[in-house]
This record gives C-alpha cells, structure tokens and sequence, in this order.
C-alpha cells in the first residue's frame, strides 16, 4: 500500500491556497488536504491524526495560523507532539518549516508544521498572501492605510489582514477573486521568496529525495 500524504488546514481558505500554490509551483501529489474548520479544532485533531498512521512512511503536514502569540500557539503543538513520543521538537518553529522524524518503532509518520506567516511572526494565512503582492503594487499600502483609517472597525485586531488582502483583491483586473484563483492568476505571485520557503517546506516533507 502506498504511504499516506496529509495536509491538515485550518479552513477551505487555507485548502485552496495550498492547493493552487501546490499546483503552481509543481509539488507533487499531496493525497488529501483536509481542513478541520478552526485553530482549536486543528489543535485537537492534530494528535487524532498522527496517531491514525498505521504504516512506516506516512507523512502528515500541518499548516496552523499563529494569530497574536507565536510562542503560545507553538507551545500549543509543541506538548502535543512532546506526549506522542516525537524527540528533538525545537523549542521554536524552525524559520524553514519545522520537520520531525518518528521515534523508532512507531507507526507515527513523519511530522510536518508550519506556522502562518512565516514561523517567525504573529499572523495569519493573509498576512502570509501579503507576501505574494507583487513588488511592484502600488495599492496594498494605500488598502492598509484604507482599512487602518476606517472611522469604525467592526471587525477585530486580529482580522484586519483580512480586510486588507479583501480590499486589495476587490481593485484588481478581476474584482474580489478567491485567494486560490488570485494566485493563478498571478495577482498574487507564487514565486516571490516567501512562497519558495513554503514550497521547499512542502517538498522536502512531502517528497524528500526529488
């Protein structure tokens, strides 16, 4: 039977960012990209999965949003993972994407996790897609300052990056495409550095000796 590859999202946000950064950027077949529907919920399932791998060689990735604490959300993954056996998990995520191997003599598979943005901020799936604004753009700073000057804010401090990628996207040439088109479309380019570190993350995790 061949070995598992599971991606484990928070919401269909993140699914189809993977999905279509996956597709643009050549990263082989990823069997299912399942997201579970909340940060907490994630956190919950997490031990659920890894401990569901029943053979050597299965592979689990999970994509997590640190929101406002990075060191707490880590802590979070990081007791979860200490409690299944998993040695060496660093008292930090890895800038590269964290990768862990199984103890020896378990089934657990290897273990992947990377923490939006970038495993080194607080932040969130739009903060990481602000990376991918080209360069060039003129509108992104003008969105920030747009949603940063609105006279009420109905939403909360940690959802203003979502206003802002929302805003953006609703002046493009397509007005108000899904974050996944908006990548191939290249409104939002998949090849800047910021997503050559996820890209490499999600090879080196999911297909190790290509």
């Amino acid at each position: 039977m061949a070995n598992s590859k599971i991606l484990l999202v928070e919401g269909p946000d993140d699914k189809h960012v993977m999905m279509h950064i996956c597709g643009n950027r050549g990263i082989p077949k990823i069997d299912k990209i399942k997201p579970i529907g909340s940060v907490e919920k994630l956190l919950e399932n997490i031990p659920v999965q890894l401990q569901a791998s029943n053979e050597e060689g299965d592979v689990v990735g999970v994509v997590i949003d640190a929101d406002t604490d990075l060191s707490s959300r880590w802590q979070s993954i990081h007791d979860r993972i200490r409690n299944l056996g998993y040695q060496d998990v660093p008292g930090q995520p890895d800038p590269a994407g964290t990768i862990l191997y199984p103890p020896a003599g378990t089934y657990l598979p290897r273990l992947g996790v990377w923490v939006m943005p970038n495993n080194q901020t607080p932040g969130i799936l739009e903060n990481f897609l602000q990376f991918l604004v080209p360069g060039y753009d003129t509108l992104l700073e003008y969105a920030r300052d747009c949603v940063t000057n609105l006279p009420q804010q109905p939403f909360t401090s940690n959802d203003e990056p979502k206003a802002i990628i929302h805003t953006w996207l609703a002046w493009q040439a397509e007005p108000g495409r899904p974050y996944g088109t908006a990548i191939t479309a290249k409104f939002l380019d998949p090849t800047l550095p910021e997503a050559d570190l996820l890209v490499a993350w999600l090879r080196c995790l999911f297909y190790p000796d290509t």
